[in-house]
């Protein structure tokens, strides 16, 4: 099955939009080939500003519109909590959020970007989207990660090569629970570097300090960069150390 016979089959869809490159695609395809479409994107702290901004920049280039669902994932019980099963939690609840607001606007499906690549033995979200009948176009019609970026290019996506991004939880440690603070520090924190030129890194909690985390490509620039790292941590951490152990291309719902 192709996606436009995904829609072809499914004219009237609401598409769970996070910014993302997977999300990007089902957005641009479903304003190409369904009916009836309208993304969402779910708003809550566990997402920085950068993804709602993406989203609605997509919006704005696909002609798709879209509707922002505010979430306090933090009383979501097991979220902050930060359990293992967090991600099954906090899936859970922002799909459950997600229907309310499709099912008021009339859209009998709801999508999501998960794609072929995705082991769905290694993702407990994955178990929440099956449980509340969310579908999967992109893993239904077999297409992996390389196909999506491959794909988006060609429709002139500006997320086509946007690096993968996990939520801000999966900076604070499995078990150590998750506060508003950390999360802003966390946020902080990435978008000094990023604005430093780094690309693909994650800035992790590490008993009060800063780990940052990049991939093997992007350890040079780090090191070249070290003081200005160092300065623009410090303020927030109790210390900063580098880690070369991020993989390249990391999952959207990696642990710590």
């Amino acid at each position: 099955m192709t996606l436009q016979e995904f829609f072809g089959q499914n004219p009237e869809v609401a598409v769970a939009c996070s910014g993302g490159v997977d999300s990007a695609l089902l957005l641009w395809a479903a304003g190409k080939w369904a009916r009836r479409a309208r993304g969402y994107y779910v708003h809550t702290r566990f997402q920085p500003a950068f993804e709602l901004a993406d989203a609605k920049r997509l919006s704005k280039e696909t002609g798709v519109p879209l509707t922002v669902v505010e979430l306090d994932v933090l009383s979501v019980p097991g979220a902050a909590e930060n359990g293992p099963d967090r991600c099954y939690h906090c899936k859970k609840a922002i799909f459950g959020a997600l229907w309310q607001a499709v099912r008021a606007d009339g859209f009998p499906v709801l999508i999501d970007g998960t794609n072929a690549s995705d082991d769905a033995g290694d993702r407990p979200g994955m178990r929440a989207l099956a449980e509340l009948s969310v579908r999967s176009p992109l893993r239904e019609c077999g297409i992996s990660k390389g196909e999506v970026r491959r794909l988006s290019r060609e429709a002139g996506l500006f997320t086509w090569d946007k690096p993968a991004y996990a939520c801000l939880a999966t900076r604070v440690p499995t078990g150590t629970a998750i506060t508003a603070a950390d999360l802003e520090r966390v946020e902080k924190g990435e978008d000094a570097l990023r604005a430093l030129g780094l690309r693909e890194f994650r800035v992790r909690l590490f008993h009060g300090a800063a780990r940052v985390q990049v991939t093997e490509g992007e350890w040079p620039f780090l090191c070249a960069h070290r003081a200005e790292v160092e300065k623009a941590l410090c303020g927030s951490f109790d210390g900063v150390l580098l880690d070369v152990g991020l993989r390249p291309a990391e999952r959207q719902e990696g642990r710590p």
